[in-house]
């Protein structure tokens, strides 16, 4: 059993950035990913970030890269997700999640994910 906990949300200003931590208690077999969805009231779930275990590399949504980068600490079995040039539009709830997506083309997807955080709200004023 794998527990995601989510921390630093927040509001900021545009411009701004943010850090967001994921602690996972237990830690996933074999090929698993981590990463981050978002979602903003009236909108679809869209993935933000992840990376692959075993250095398959990270992978970002168009949305997002250039901006936010996805690290982990192996030590502290802590994902985190660093936001920069935060924008407006970034505004949403931003969950952790861990799983075994099927393959690289299924690491954005959502349905590939069992573990999921609570969340986390991110507010990024005009």
């Amino acid at each position: 059993q794998v527990q995601l906990v989510e921390s630093g949300g927040g509001s900021v200003q545009a411009g701004g950035s943010l850090r967001l931590s994921c602690a996972a208690s237990g830690r996933p077999f074999g090929e698993y990913a981590m990463g981050w969805f978002r979602q903003a009231p009236g909108q679809e779930r869209e993935f933000v970030a992840a990376f692959r275990w075993r250095g398959s590399g990270t992978f970002y949504g168009d949305s997002v890269k250039g901006r936010f980068t996805i690290s982990f600490d192996n030590a502290k079995n802590t994902v985190y997700l660093q936001m920069n040039s935060l924008k407006p539009e970034d505004t949403a709830v931003y969950s952790c999640v861990a799983g075994w997506p099927a393959g690289l083309t299924r690491v954005t997807t959502s349905s590939e994910y069992m573990y999921w955080g609570q969340g986390t709200q991110v507010t990024v004023a005009s």
